[in-house]
């Protein structure tokens, strides 16, 4: 099966997660990054601007206000990247935006200029992305200093317009270098290596193996952090829908009535971490890419599951609320293989189609998740290279053609509950595929093409421009 792919050089783990904030990794991680790196370029001539001009296309315009869009490009104006920025930050700053109309370009001259300020043109679709946004730098003299478009690409991911590629060819060549699924088999049967450990091997040329192991560990404790924060944080989600958080009653409950993890409940718990990390992401809280912000509660959940009840798990006597008790090697251990397996299956799906819901549909977010959290799932269980492959393509196959409509143009409904249910879907997934032998019909590859061509085939209603599905067919109160 040949895989329509684009040029993008091999995307690691830390490449596919990364530290953010919510609520999305497109609409607000995505352009926040964006707006920094152009501010950035200007250099000493960034003291000269005098003002400035934004405009958002496509996708970020449909959807930019309920996505936070426009706050992420204030703050990136001002050098503030969105993973070294925190939520207070981020509510205090905006708010003196807004009340002074004084903006702070790079962090040095201040410009007259506040969210009301950025142009919106969502029926203008750039040929690159549906996800553009213009910059321009403008002198005392009214002449521009820089002009340039950005493209957000979906987790996170940033183009400047006639850089394509530029930022990963950065990186040294990957010594086990895979574009596809069977790709990545063949390693595995060559070198007679497990996914986690092709992988691995492409980390140690970027960075030594301690680094690399600290970094993972670090994504694995924000994780975990962002559902903590998520279960203590009751109240009402901002945009206007008045959708209450249910994580904090959710985790009372599970601790009166199931105090040992019975797994019994194992289900309840999963969908608990997924809700507590997707509420907080829609408060714009800190959240993991995982591997964009709509779809940031899969992995962590299926993660929780892993560690809690799969056989290398915490046994009853230690489980932790969420997670096992730091330090403890197989436990680290086994975080390490489940995101290093899962971000080589992200991989693939990004250079093979989408993980942008503004080109292809959620199918590209909670569908490219639920197949890297199978794998990945699959893989601490003891599966074999097919067998996690296997996991992968199950949970992707069963969620084709899903659509991202927003209601309100705000990452909740039906954002929220569709992580738990995938979730759920990813741990039956590689369920399945443990039971057989790696063997099946359809390949990876074969499914990550259809998701291409779906994602291409789907009216852009469907693409998070709140313009169909339940976006238009519930009122919003």
């Amino acid at each position: 099966m040949t895989v329509h792919a684009d040029a993008t050089p091999y995307l690691g783990v830390f490449d596919l997660f990364t530290i953010g904030v919510g609520p999305s990794s497109s609409h607000t991680v995505g352009p926040m990054r964006a707006a920094a790196d152009f501010v950035e370029r200007l250099g000493d001539e960034a003291s000269s601007v005098a003002a400035v001009e934004v405009e958002l296309y496509g996708s970020l315009a449909a959807t930019g206000r309920g996505h936070g869009t426009l706050t992420a490009v204030l703050l990136g104006l001002e050098g503030h990247r969105p993973d070294a920025i925190t939520t207070d930050e981020v509510e205090r700053r905006t708010a003196e935006i807004e009340e002074t109309g004084r903006l702070r370009v790079a962090g040095v001259a201040e410009v007259p200029f506040r969210a009301a300020d950025i142009a919106l043109s969502p029926r203008t679709i750039l040929e690159r992305h549906t996800n553009g946004v213009r910059f321009a730098a403008l002198g005392a003299d009214g002449e521009a200093i820089d002009r340039a478009v950005y493209f957000s690409l979906g987790g996170g991911f940033i183009e400047r317009d006639g850089e394509h590629g530029r930022t990963e060819a950065a990186h040294p060549p990957a010594p086990l270098p895979f574009r596809s699924a069977a790709d990545l088999l063949g390693i595995c049967a060559a070198e007679g290596l497990s996914i986690a450990d092709v992988a691995m091997r492409n980390e140690l040329s970027r960075r030594p193996a301690p680094e690399v192991r600290e970094g993972i560990l670090r994504i694995r404790d924000a994780m975990r952090e962002c559902v903590e924060t998520g279960i203590r944080r009751d109240g009402v989600l901002p945009g206007g829908l008045g959708v209450k958080r249910r994580a904090p009653q959710w985790h009372e409950r599970l601790l009166q009535e199931d105090p040992d993890r019975n797994p019994a409940f194992c289900q309840e718990w999963v969908n608990l971490v997924a809700l507590a990390v997707n509420e907080e992401n829609a408060a714009g809280g800190r959240v993991v890419t995982a591997p964009t912000n709509g779809a940031a509660g899969i992995i962590p959940a299926v993660m929780y599951y892993a560690t809690t009840y799969a056989p290398r798990g915490a046994t009853a006597a230690d489980r932790a609320d969420f997670g096992d008790p730091a330090g403890r090697d197989e436990l680290d251990d086994l975080a390490v293989e489940f995101l290093l397996t899962a971000a080589a299956i992200g991989g693939i799906v990004k250079r093979g189609a989408s993980i942008s819901g503004a080109e292809v549909g959620c199918q590209g977010e909670v569908g490219a998740a639920s197949s890297m959290a199978a794998g990945a799932l699959a893989a601490v269980l003891g599966g074999t290279p097919a067998q996690v492959e296997n996991a992968a393509e199950i949970a992707m196959e069963h969620n084709l053609g899903l659509t991202c409509d927003p209601v309100g143009g705000l990452v909740q409904i039906p954002c929220i509950e569709r992580n738990a249910i995938a979730a759920g879907k990813a741990i039956n997934a590689a369920k399945m595929a443990m039971w057989g032998d790696g063997t099946h019909h359809v390949t990876f590859d074969a499914v990550i093409e259809t998701m291409r061509q779906t994602g291409r085939d789907m009216s852009d209603k469907y693409k998070e421009t709140a313009r169909g599905g339940l976006a238009v067919n519930v009122v919003e109160c």
